[in-house]
């Protein structure tokens, strides 16, 4: 697999976001979110009708009610093991209440009502270097004024810019 494939190159701390002990809980994950939180965003957004909308958010809200049963649970979605499954996650829930619900219109729950996946963003946010790879203006701005079908005068939203450097009970709570 590509991440292993430059291990050479990794400083000794870096984690190893795809232990083989893990690997077939990973790609089952991987298996449900990409097709249906990190693609199903997109598929709410750019729905030519409005069943093939419904269709997408019903699917999208599915697997977002999944990733919070599973974070009821353990603190990663693999037990208590930060992986590349975490990694995919993130990166579309942390544009998720900022980005998606205006633009793609999955507006049907915030993430901040899902109170397991808020303690896991905050969470992940605050595992170090993480948060220097999220600039929330950048974000909205690629976002709004790249995407003109949807957003035609480019305006970009003031938000609600989430405080995901409070503190939560996952390291703890899971152990």
């Amino acid at each position: 697999m590509l991440i292993h494939d430059f291990n050479d190159l990794a400083s000794e701390d870096s984690p190893d976001l795809a232990p083989a002990a893990l690997q077939k809980q990973i790609d089952e994950i991987n298996g449900w979110v990409t097709p249906d939180i990190n693609s199903g965003v997109y598929r709410c957004g750019f729905a030519t009708s409005q069943d093939i909308y419904n269709e997408a958010c019903t699917k999208l809200y599915a697997a977002l009610d999944r990733v919070e049963k599973i974070l009821a649970k353990q603190r990663f979605l693999v037990g208590n093991t930060f992986t590349e499954a975490d990694i995919r996650l993130f990166v579309s829930l942390i544009r998720f209440d900022e980005v998606y619900v205006v633009l793609y219109k999955t507006n049907k729950k915030l993430l901040r009502e899902y109170l397991n996946i808020l303690g896991y963003m905050k969470d992940v946010y605050q595992i170090p270097k993480m948060a220097l790879a999220v600039d929330m203006y950048h974000i909205k701005k690629f976002y709004f004024m790249s995407q003109l079908s949807l957003n035609p005068h480019g305006i970009i939203p003031l938000g609600t810019e989430i405080n995901y450097s409070g503190p939560h009970d996952r390291a703890t709570r899971f152990r």
